[in-house]
């Protein structure tokens, strides 16, 4: 596929503080230089998309129309930045969790690459030349079963999730400490 290359974001512990299921956009926080790092990679011609799993609506914790205050405050504190998402994608679904459309084993829910596909559909992008920053092994699963490259950055859970890495098949992953670091590493590989 020929087309814009992404950096597909991690929510939760890769751009904003890790809150077990956040359910109150009061306390959304963006980590220390996100917004710079990210405004980076927006400069460069990246497409910035975030991908992220939100189980706590199947889980009745929260509902969607609390989660998109969520995202209007997470693109209110990136626009006072400078910095404009093109798109934010969630998962709302739990395999065994929950009740209704919400339980289900669905091709959304990171590792699987559905969100992935659905922004290179959308945005027409080149996934080859992408990149996945996360805090979890099933952000770079993600990323690698599109063939885009993964960074795993130590906030949020990262920092326990790096030990696991070693363990993995695949190869094509990098550990930073941030996304300031991913953003580094990201235009230094270009």
């Amino acid at each position: 596929m020929t087309g814009r290359p992404a950096v597909f974001l991690d929510r939760d512990g890769t751009l904003n503080v890790e809150v077990d299921y956040l359910a109150d956009p009061a306390r959304f926080e963006l980590l220390p230089g996100a917004a710079e790092g990210l405004a980076r990679l927006a400069a460069a011609g990246f497409a910035l998309v975030v991908v992220t799993n939100q189980s706590g609506v199947a889980r009745g914790l929260l509902d969607e129309d609390v989660l998109a205050r969520i995202h209007d405050r997470m693109a209110a504190d990136l626009a006072a930045h400078g910095v404009t998402l093109d798109l934010v994608l969630y998962c709302p679904h739990h395999p065994t969790e929950g009740s209704g459309a919400h339980r289900a084993d669905c091709s959304c829910r990171k590792p699987r690459p559905g969100m992935l596909l659905e922004a290179a559909g959308r945005l027409e992008l080149d996934l080859h030349a992408s990149w996945c920053i996360g805090d979890s092994l099933r952000d770079l699963e993600a990323a690698a079963a599109v063939g885009a490259r993964g960074v795993l950055v130590r906030t949020g859970k990262g920092a326990s999730q790096e030990a696991a890495l070693a363990r993995l098949t695949w190869t094509g992953t990098t550990v930073v400490d941030d996304i300031g670091d991913a953003a580094s590493l990201i235009l230094e590989a270009r």
